[in-house]
């Protein structure tokens, strides 16, 4: 788990404009819209979760993509929810919600469940071997990733942070 973040999970820094950010134009996105999906109980959690992330990537302007940057960064998201999703239905009892917030320079997406472990990189990692690469491929495309407990100590939050498209 990365621990290089220069603020709290969910602080996303100064957005554009403010001081201490770059002068870079706003993208259509809605700056703080967060979509949320109820996923406990629910069957084909990750590929209604990837359907559910698709929308809000269409709906938020990254797809249809205009460049090979725009569409880089809306597959890695699309990746990044699948492995967290499938993750929770593989060693969590399953998933509770995806929740998805976007801002003009980050996408926050967070999976919560029930389970009490906590997820990891396989290290070593064996490319050659199957299984075992969620985590690593998490850590490859984010720009930071972590778990949060939650407070009544039943279950946790896995968040991922990836980059919007220049």
């Amino acid at each position: 788990m990365s621990t290089t973040r220069p603020y709290p999970p969910g602080d996303l820094g100064p957005e554009p404009g403010s001081a201490g950010a770059s002068a870079a134009p706003a993208a259509a996105t809605p700056a703080g819209q967060v979509r949320r999906l109820r996923l406990a109980g629910t069957r084909g959690a990750v590929a209604r979760g990837r359907d559910f992330a698709r929308q809000a990537l269409h709906d938020w302007g990254w797809l249809p993509a205009v460049g090979a940057d725009q569409r880089a960064a809306a597959e890695d998201v699309l990746l990044v929810v699948s492995e967290l999703v499938t993750n929770a239905c593989l060693h969590a009892e399953g998933p509770e919600e995806l929740r998805l917030r976007c801002s003009a320079k980050v996408l926050h997406l967070e999976v919560s469940d029930l389970g009490t472990g906590s997820p990891a990189p396989r290290s070593p990692h064996r490319p050659g071997r199957p299984g075992g690469h969620g985590m690593f491929i998490v850590q490859r495309l984010c720009l930071d990733w972590g778990v949060v407990r939650n407070t009544d100590g039943t279950g946790k939050t896995v968040w991922a942070e990836l980059a919007a498209p220049s």
